[in-house]
């Protein structure tokens, strides 16, 4: 059974830094591109960041590059978003997503990040 399993969020001031985690069981390695995605409240659901599953190519929201980096390890079966400088509009639940094909992806339940101070 997969399960994606986020971690790492948090209440930060206002140009700080969090960097949620994502553990994935039951993905064979380097076969899925892992994703963050974000909703803030009374927002849709949208995409921050995403690494190949080579972990080759990386890309990212407009909002985020600059200041979001995205890894994975393969080894520990992990994706991280490292969030710099952080700001009150990202504040939002971050969700992991894993994407090898249609109807074979998977979503984490969410870790949520608060931006305030």
């Amino acid at each position: 059974q997969v399960q994606l399993v986020e971690s790492g969020g948090g209440l930060v001031q206002p140009g700080g830094s969090l960097t949620p985690s994502c553990a994935a069981s039951g993905l064979p390695p380097r076969r899925y591109a892992m994703s963050w995605y974000r909703q803030a409240p009374g927002k849709e659901r949208e995409f921050v960041a995403t690494i190949s599953s080579t972990g080759a190519t990386r890309n990212f929201a407009d909002f985020a590059r600059g200041r979001f980096t995205i890894t994975r390890n393969d080894a520990a079966n992990t994706a991280h978003l490292q969030m710099n400088n952080l700001q009150p509009d990202d504040t939002a639940m971050y969700y992991c997503y894993a994407f090898r094909a249609r109807s074979d992806d998977f979503w984490g339940k969410g870790t949520q990040v608060t931006v305030s101070g």
